[in-house]
Formats: C-alpha cells, structure tokens, sequence
C-alpha cells in the first residue's frame, strides 16, 4: 500500500518540482546577465522559454487539480496547487514584462529636453562599446517621446543656480546611483544606474541652468542596451524630479 500511494505521488511531486525549477531557472535569467555568465540577450530567451515550460505545468496542475479533487486524493491535490501557485508567480514576472513593452514605445532615450538634450561628457568612456550610441536619436525620436510620455518636462526651481545645483547633486546622491562626475562650473552631474534584476545599466545626465524665474533643471537617461527601455527611463526622470522638488 505505501509502494502504491508513492506512486500515486510521483506525477505531482514532477510537477512541483518542475514548476520549482523554471521559477528558478527564470530567476536565473536575469541574475546571469548581471554576474556576466551570459549577455542580455540569452538572458531573455532563457526567461522565454521558462515561461512557456511554466505554462505547460500550469495547464498540468489544472488537470491535476481536478482529478485529485475528483478522486479525493488531498496530498496529491495539495501538490498541484503548490506546483501552479509556483508557475503562475514565476510567470507573472515575463507577463509584466510582455505587458509592459505592449504599452510603451520602443525607445530608450528620455531627456526634458528634446531641442537641446543633455549630453553626455565623462560617461562617453564608460559607453564605448555599448551598443546604443551615446548621440540622441533627433525629430523623430523626440515626436515618439511627446506622444508617450508628454508629462517629462524641465523643472523650473525658484533658486539660484548655485543652490539649484547643490540641491540637484544631494538628490542625485540619494537616488543610490554611482555618481560618475559633479562638474558645478558646467553645471553637469553624470551617474549610471543599475537595474536590480538584469544589471541593465542605464547613464544619467543633469543639467542645471540659470531661468528667467530662478533655475532650469533638464536630465536625459539612456539605457546603453535594449530597443526598448519599458518605460525605465522616464520613470527614472519622474522619481528623481519629485525627489528634487520635495528636497
């Protein structure tokens, strides 16, 4: 009889252990590309095809769920709810992702000011073999950015430059990026910031100018690889820019 009932648990146990895996596989993924055992791109296949295995153990614990309910069988049942509750969480992060990049425009170059853009002087070292060019992308770029995200504008402080300044590098600061360079004569703060996951890094300029009514305040953040940023730069802009005003 217990020769019996460890078979009866076999497929279950598969099945969670299963769904355990490619959640971990998944989280994997990402944590690859950070520790650079593989580059983003098999990253990403990698998390493509844990998800599709995860949706194939969701649609077995299903099955699953059913006939344990049917035939009573509470251990096996409790299984195959464990292995789908697995799944659907280690599938819900490439859902976010597929979701995401459904909504928002393929860039990755998000500046306040898209006639005059920020750029880049101390970070060029740093970007030299990244795939996306440091140099921002012009008109049309810029259109695809107003349609997107029409919110990411210049933040006008009623300061002088030189205290606009200190309190742009204290927010900088406070953002938990690695500050690359404080040029206070150019008015320039240039930082990289890191994605947690994947370790997408993504370069930071801010620009703090003098203003008819106190100071102007721009920043452009680009990512230096990927077509599409899922939105990661202006949100990146929008936080730091209410970070800045509530400072």
């Amino acid at each position: 009889m217990l020769y019996l009932s460890r078979n009866r648990l076999t497929f279950p146990l598969l099945s969670t252990g299963l769904a355990l895996c490619c959640a971990i596989i998944a989280i994997l993924a990402g944590l690859g590309n950070r520790r650079e055992w593989w580059d983003f791109r098999t990253g990403l296949s990698i998390l493509k095809w844990a998800a599709y295995a995860e949706v194939v153990v969701i649609a077995v614990s299903v099955v699953g769920i059913i006939m344990s309910a049917f035939r009573k069988r509470k251990i096996a049942l409790a299984y195959f709810l464990i292995g789908s509750v697995i799944s659907m969480f280690a599938l819900g992060i490439p859902l976010y992702i597929w979701i995401t990049a459904s909504h928002v425009p393929p860039i990755h170059d998000i500046t306040t000011d898209t006639e005059n853009p920020p750029r880049f002087i101390e970070i060029l070292k740093a970007r030299r073999d990244a795939p996306n060019p440091p140099e921002y992308g012009g008109p049309d770029l810029a259109a695809r950015q107003h349609k997107a995200y029409p919110d990411i504008k210049p933040l006008i402080l009623d300061s002088t430059p030189s205290r606009a300044f200190d309190l742009a590098a204290a927010a900088a600061a406070g953002m938990g990026w690695k500050i690359v360079s404080v040029n206070r004569t150019a008015g320039i703060i240039e930082a990289t910031d890191t994605t947690f996951w994947f370790g997408f890094k993504d370069d930071v300029i801010i620009r703090v100018s003098p203003d008819a009514q106190g100071s102007r305040i721009d920043m452009r953040s680009v990512s230096r690889v990927g077509v599409s940023d899922l939105g990661t730069n202006a949100k990146r802009i929008r936080n730091y820019l209410k970070k800045l005003v509530q400072s």
